[in-house]
């Protein structure tokens, strides 16, 4: 069954083949987009793609599964060397979330001066390569518009 994935922060969509990361843009992880966020805004809250479980939650990433779809949003590119500074938590691991439910804070400004891409890659687990396509790529975007169909 297909699942719309929603946008979990205002930026630029872009294809995650242009993601400055080989991991994902290999799609190794599996097959999405990313958002470039938008950083006029400050301090971004990041909502849920999609409604279900929280299965990990760390600072920079989670992972939500729902109707047996699991999807990554990852806050920036090595992200996870900051140890969770300049990230706040809004919700725990094991949470049930709706869709747009606030999960993590961060200021895409404060990623960037520590040299790490504030990109941000959402990911549909596990899904084959180049089996995601969005009509979003190349536009601005806020929370909670369609990025694009799980396959």
């Amino acid at each position: 069954m297909s699942v719309p994935v929603l946008a979990p922060l205002a930026g630029k969509v872009v294809a995650l083949t242009d993601v400055p990361d080989p991991v994902f843009a290999g799609q190794i992880v599996g097959a999405g987009v990313a958002i470039d966020p938008d950083r006029t805004r400050g301090t971004l809250t990041v909502t849920a793609p999609i409604a279900g479980k929280i299965l990990k939650l760390h600072p920079h990433a989670f992972v939500i599964l729902g109707s047996g779809v699991g999807v990554l949003v990852h806050l920036g590119i090595d992200t996870v060397k900051l140890k969770g500074e300049g990230f706040g938590l809004l919700a725990a691991e094991g949470d049930e979330v709706v869709a747009g439910a606030p999960i993590v804070t961060f200021d895409p400004t404060e990623i960037a001066a520590t040299g790490n891409s504030p990109i941000c890659p959402i990911v549909v687990m596990d899904s084959p390569k180049d089996s995601i396509t969005s009509d979003a790529i190349g536009t601005d975007v806020d929370p909670g518009a369609l990025l694009f169909d799980s396959p």
